[in-house]
Protein backbone atom coordinates (compact mmCIF):
# COMPACT_ATOMS: atom_id res chain seq x y z
CA UNK A 1 0.00 0.00 0.00
CA UNK A 2 1.26 3.47 -0.66
CA UNK A 3 0.97 5.86 1.71
CA UNK A 4 -0.23 9.50 0.46
CA UNK A 5 2.43 12.64 1.15
CA UNK A 6 0.95 13.95 4.20
CA UNK A 7 0.63 10.25 5.91
CA UNK A 8 4.07 9.65 5.72
CA UNK A 9 5.89 12.01 8.39
CA UNK A 10 2.89 11.49 10.35
CA UNK A 11 3.40 7.71 10.05
CA UNK A 12 6.97 8.23 10.95
CA UNK A 13 6.80 9.93 14.12
CA UNK A 14 4.39 7.22 15.51
CA UNK A 15 7.51 4.41 15.20
CA UNK A 16 9.95 7.04 16.61
CA UNK A 17 11.44 8.68 13.77
CA UNK A 18 11.51 12.70 13.45
CA UNK A 19 11.25 13.07 9.65
CA UNK A 20 11.73 16.32 8.01
CA UNK A 21 9.93 17.07 4.92
CA UNK A 22 12.73 15.96 2.52
CA UNK A 23 13.37 12.65 4.05
CA UNK A 24 8.97 11.99 3.92
CA UNK A 25 8.89 13.01 0.39
CA UNK A 26 12.19 11.03 -0.77
CA UNK A 27 9.87 8.23 1.02
CA UNK A 28 6.63 9.07 -0.56
CA UNK A 29 8.73 8.86 -4.54
CA UNK A 30 10.15 5.73 -3.62
CA UNK A 31 6.72 4.14 -3.05
CA UNK A 32 5.08 6.20 -5.97
CA UNK A 33 8.00 5.35 -8.22
CA UNK A 34 8.54 1.80 -7.69
CA UNK A 35 12.57 2.32 -7.03
CA UNK A 36 15.36 1.82 -4.80
CA UNK A 37 16.51 4.66 -2.40
CA UNK A 38 19.70 5.55 -2.12
CA UNK A 39 20.40 7.81 1.47
CA UNK A 40 23.72 9.36 1.80
CA UNK A 41 25.79 11.64 4.13
CA UNK A 42 27.85 11.04 7.22
CA UNK A 43 27.72 8.47 9.38
CA UNK A 44 25.33 8.78 12.64
CA UNK A 45 22.80 11.30 10.91
CA UNK A 46 19.97 8.27 10.55
CA UNK A 47 20.31 6.95 7.43
CA UNK A 48 20.02 2.95 8.66
CA UNK A 49 17.15 4.30 11.43
CA UNK A 50 15.27 5.47 8.00
CA UNK A 51 15.13 1.99 6.84
CA UNK A 52 13.99 0.48 10.39
CA UNK A 53 11.22 3.31 10.07
CA UNK A 54 10.00 2.49 6.93
CA UNK A 55 9.92 -0.99 7.70
CA UNK A 56 8.19 -0.25 10.99
CA UNK A 57 5.55 1.98 9.11
CA UNK A 58 4.37 -0.55 6.24
CA UNK A 59 4.30 -3.53 9.09
CA UNK A 60 6.92 -5.52 7.08
CA UNK A 61 9.68 -7.63 7.79
CA UNK A 62 13.40 -5.40 7.41
CA UNK A 63 16.20 -7.57 5.84
CA UNK A 64 18.97 -6.73 6.31
CA UNK A 65 22.56 -6.67 4.34
CA UNK A 66 25.61 -4.88 6.01
CA UNK A 67 28.39 -4.59 3.82
CA UNK A 68 32.31 -4.91 4.04
CA UNK A 69 35.09 -4.97 2.12
CA UNK A 70 35.91 -8.13 0.29
CA UNK A 71 31.88 -8.84 0.78
CA UNK A 72 31.35 -11.76 -2.21
CA UNK A 73 28.12 -13.18 -3.73
CA UNK A 74 27.97 -15.55 -1.64
CA UNK A 75 28.01 -13.79 1.77
CA UNK A 76 24.82 -11.44 0.00
CA UNK A 77 23.24 -14.25 -1.65
CA UNK A 78 23.10 -17.88 -1.28
CA UNK A 79 25.44 -20.15 0.17
CA UNK A 80 25.05 -24.30 -0.01
CA UNK A 81 24.85 -26.41 3.22
CA UNK A 82 27.97 -28.10 2.38
CA UNK A 83 27.97 -30.60 5.74
CA UNK A 84 24.46 -31.51 5.03
CA UNK A 85 25.28 -31.93 1.51
CA UNK A 86 28.34 -34.54 2.01
CA UNK A 87 26.10 -36.51 4.89
CA UNK A 88 23.32 -37.08 2.02
CA UNK A 89 26.09 -37.94 -0.28
CA UNK A 90 27.71 -40.70 2.20
CA UNK A 91 23.70 -41.84 2.77
CA UNK A 92 23.05 -41.61 -0.45
CA UNK A 93 26.18 -43.81 -1.75
CA UNK A 94 25.47 -46.57 0.95
CA UNK A 95 22.03 -47.52 -0.69
CA UNK A 96 23.39 -47.61 -3.99
CA UNK A 97 22.59 -44.36 -6.08
CA UNK A 98 24.35 -42.90 -8.79
CA UNK A 99 26.00 -39.60 -9.37
CA UNK A 100 23.29 -37.94 -11.53
CA UNK A 101 20.39 -38.99 -9.17
CA UNK A 102 22.87 -37.69 -6.28
CA UNK A 103 23.95 -34.23 -7.45
CA UNK A 104 20.29 -33.73 -8.36
CA UNK A 105 19.42 -34.38 -4.73
CA UNK A 106 21.92 -32.36 -3.38
CA UNK A 107 21.81 -29.03 -5.05
CA UNK A 108 17.95 -28.83 -4.10
CA UNK A 109 16.18 -26.18 -1.81
CA UNK A 110 16.32 -28.29 0.72
CA UNK A 111 20.29 -27.64 0.96
CA UNK A 112 20.17 -23.99 0.00
CA UNK A 113 21.24 -21.42 2.65
CA UNK A 114 18.92 -18.15 2.07
CA UNK A 115 21.23 -15.02 2.24
CA UNK A 116 19.58 -11.62 2.58
CA UNK A 117 19.70 -10.58 -1.06
CA UNK A 118 17.71 -14.03 -1.97
CA UNK A 119 15.42 -13.86 1.28
CA UNK A 120 14.28 -10.21 -0.18
CA UNK A 121 12.95 -11.00 -3.08
CA UNK A 122 11.43 -15.02 -2.46
CA UNK A 123 8.95 -13.54 0.52
CA UNK A 124 5.24 -13.43 0.38
CA UNK A 125 5.33 -10.08 1.66
CA UNK A 126 7.28 -6.83 0.40
CA UNK A 127 9.88 -6.92 3.18
CA UNK A 128 12.42 -3.81 3.46
CA UNK A 129 15.67 -4.80 1.97
CA UNK A 130 18.45 -2.30 3.63
CA UNK A 131 21.84 -2.71 2.01
CA UNK A 132 23.63 -0.54 4.31
CA UNK A 133 27.17 1.19 4.08
CA UNK A 134 26.96 0.08 0.33
CA UNK A 135 30.43 2.50 -0.13
CA UNK A 136 31.96 -0.31 1.94
CA UNK A 137 31.90 -2.82 -0.43
CA UNK A 138 33.95 -3.48 -3.63
CA UNK A 139 33.24 -2.37 -6.68
CA UNK A 140 32.91 -5.75 -8.27
CA UNK A 141 29.54 -6.20 -5.58
CA UNK A 142 27.94 -3.06 -6.77
CA UNK A 143 28.51 -4.37 -10.43
CA UNK A 144 26.37 -7.97 -8.65
CA UNK A 145 23.60 -5.18 -7.36
CA UNK A 146 22.92 -4.10 -10.63
CA UNK A 147 20.79 -7.12 -11.84
CA UNK A 148 18.83 -7.53 -8.83
CA UNK A 149 18.12 -3.77 -8.32
CA UNK A 150 16.96 -3.35 -12.25
CA UNK A 151 14.89 -6.61 -12.52
CA UNK A 152 14.86 -8.12 -9.27
CA UNK A 153 15.90 -11.16 -9.90
CA UNK A 154 18.78 -13.35 -9.49
CA UNK A 155 20.50 -15.81 -11.21
CA UNK A 156 21.41 -19.37 -9.51
CA UNK A 157 23.53 -21.98 -11.84
CA UNK A 158 22.02 -25.09 -9.97
CA UNK A 159 18.61 -23.77 -9.72
CA UNK A 160 18.10 -20.89 -12.68
CA UNK A 161 16.51 -17.59 -12.53
CA UNK A 162 14.94 -16.86 -9.46
CA UNK A 163 12.43 -13.62 -10.04
CA UNK A 164 10.74 -11.72 -7.29
CA UNK A 165 7.62 -12.90 -5.83
CA UNK A 166 7.11 -9.59 -4.07
CA UNK A 167 9.12 -6.40 -4.71
CA UNK A 168 10.94 -5.33 -1.84
CA UNK A 169 10.98 -1.87 -0.15
CA UNK A 170 15.17 -0.80 -0.78
CA UNK A 171 16.94 1.51 0.77
CA UNK A 172 20.70 1.55 0.52
CA UNK A 173 23.03 3.79 2.56
CA UNK A 174 26.70 4.87 1.73
CA UNK A 175 28.82 7.30 4.20
CA UNK A 176 30.58 8.37 0.81
CA UNK A 177 34.01 7.31 1.88
CA UNK A 178 33.90 6.72 -1.96
CA UNK A 179 32.39 7.20 -5.07
CA UNK A 180 29.54 5.21 -5.80
CA UNK A 181 29.37 4.27 -9.80
CA UNK A 182 26.98 6.00 -12.21
CA UNK A 183 25.21 2.83 -13.34
CA UNK A 184 24.12 1.91 -9.52
CA UNK A 185 23.23 5.90 -8.92
CA UNK A 186 20.99 5.78 -11.94
CA UNK A 187 18.98 2.82 -10.98
CA UNK A 188 18.40 5.02 -7.61
CA UNK A 189 16.34 7.51 -6.02
CA UNK A 190 18.82 9.96 -4.22
CA UNK A 191 18.42 11.98 -1.00
CA UNK A 192 21.26 13.14 0.92
CA UNK A 193 20.85 13.49 4.77
CA UNK A 194 22.62 16.39 6.94
CA UNK A 195 22.43 16.69 10.73
CA UNK A 196 19.42 17.62 12.17
CA UNK A 197 18.84 21.40 12.82
CA UNK A 198 18.34 22.62 16.93
CA UNK A 199 14.55 22.10 17.04
CA UNK A 200 14.14 19.02 14.65
CA UNK A 201 17.20 17.72 17.05
CA UNK A 202 15.44 18.74 20.37
CA UNK A 203 12.22 16.93 18.74
CA UNK A 204 14.25 13.35 18.26
CA UNK A 205 15.70 13.84 21.86
CA UNK A 206 12.13 14.25 23.49
CA UNK A 207 11.19 11.23 21.08
CA UNK A 208 14.16 9.10 22.27
CA UNK A 209 13.98 9.81 26.06
CA UNK A 210 10.85 9.35 27.39
CA UNK A 211 10.70 11.89 30.50
CA UNK A 212 12.99 14.63 29.53
CA UNK A 213 12.27 18.04 30.33
CA UNK A 214 11.38 19.85 27.00
CA UNK A 215 13.48 23.12 27.91
CA UNK A 216 16.65 20.42 28.69
CA UNK A 217 15.99 19.08 25.28
CA UNK A 218 16.48 22.24 23.78
CA UNK A 219 19.43 22.97 25.61
CA UNK A 220 21.60 19.79 24.75
CA UNK A 221 20.53 20.23 21.15
CA UNK A 222 21.71 23.73 21.12
CA UNK A 223 24.99 22.86 23.05
CA UNK A 224 25.55 19.60 20.30
CA UNK A 225 25.39 22.00 17.48
CA UNK A 226 27.75 24.69 18.91
CA UNK A 227 30.12 21.87 19.71
CA UNK A 228 29.30 19.94 16.25
CA UNK A 229 30.28 23.52 13.81
CA UNK A 230 33.52 23.86 15.77
CA UNK A 231 34.79 19.81 15.75
CA UNK A 232 36.78 18.29 12.69
CA UNK A 233 34.74 16.12 9.95
CA UNK A 234 36.36 12.81 11.72
CA UNK A 235 34.44 14.01 14.82
CA UNK A 236 31.21 14.69 13.52
CA UNK A 237 31.05 11.77 11.91
CA UNK A 238 30.93 9.52 15.19
CA UNK A 239 28.10 11.37 16.80
CA UNK A 240 25.36 8.97 17.81
CA UNK A 241 22.70 11.66 17.59
CA UNK A 242 22.41 13.94 20.89
CA UNK A 243 20.96 11.54 23.19
CA UNK A 244 24.78 10.58 25.05
CA UNK A 245 26.09 14.41 24.74
CA UNK A 246 28.72 13.18 27.52
CA UNK A 247 29.78 10.02 25.47
CA UNK A 248 30.26 12.62 22.39
CA UNK A 249 32.21 14.85 24.03
CA UNK A 250 34.27 12.59 25.63
CA UNK A 251 34.75 11.05 21.82
CA UNK A 252 36.69 14.58 20.27
CA UNK A 253 39.62 13.79 18.53
CA UNK A 254 42.69 14.61 19.45
CA UNK A 255 43.36 16.81 16.39
CA UNK A 256 40.61 18.81 17.11
CA UNK A 257 41.86 19.32 20.93
CA UNK A 258 45.74 20.13 19.41
CA UNK A 259 44.08 22.58 16.55
CA UNK A 260 42.76 24.60 20.19
CA UNK A 261 45.65 24.97 21.61
CA UNK A 262 47.85 26.33 18.43
CA UNK A 263 45.20 28.73 17.98
CA UNK A 264 45.22 29.48 22.09
CA UNK A 265 49.15 30.25 21.38
CA UNK A 266 48.62 32.31 18.15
Amino acid sequence: MTLKRGEIADKLTAVGYVADHDIATALWLMDFLKRPLLLEGEAGVGKTEVGKALAAVHGAELIRLQCYEGLDQNAALYEWNYQRQLLAIKAREGIGENADTIEEHIFSEKYLLERPLLAAIRRDQPPVLLIDEVDRADEEFEAFLLELLSDFQVSIPELGTIKATAVPRVVLTSNATRELSDALRRRCLYHYIDFPDVDREAKIILTRVPGIDAALALQIARMVAAVRKETCAKCRASLKRSIGPRRYLASRCTICVRNRKLSTRR
